[in-house]
């Protein structure tokens, strides 16, 4: 595997800039963690999405394309080999194409989110 940290990095960026709207409930060096403000039925936050180093991989949670499975219609299908479960990617190398697709999946999913009143 290529460097954990470097991936995690490039993978962190992409969610970052949600951060500012959103509740930032974990940032270590290996795992970044963001809820929205959304309290559900259980009383706790609405995940929205993290990124970790794991032993062999770093993984990409982006929960709105489990809320939402219509925003996978789209994906390539190299994305959707890294796919593990439903809202999880996981990575061994820094890719820049699939990061970008990560990157607007993001996006697409923050949109949905809004829609639905989860932000």
């Amino acid at each position: 595997m290529q460097n954990p940290e470097e991936i995690f990095h490039h993978l962190k960026e992409i969610l970052v800039p949600y951060s500012t709207e959103m509740v930032v409930a974990i940032d270590k060096s290996d795992n970044f963690y963001l809820d929205t403000k959304h309290v559900m039925k259980n009383k706790k936050p609405m995940y929205f999405g993290s990124v970790k180093i794991n032993k062999n991989y770093v993984s990409f949670h982006i929960m709105p394309v489990y809320v939402f499975p219509e925003l996978l219609e789209a994906i390539s299908p190299e994305l959707k080999k890294r796919m593990q479960g439903k809202s999880c990617f996981n990575f061994k190398v820094t890719d820049a194409k699939l990061f970008q697709e990560l990157k607007e999946l993001t996006l697409a999913g923050y949109g949905k989110y809004e829609q639905a009143d989860y932000l």
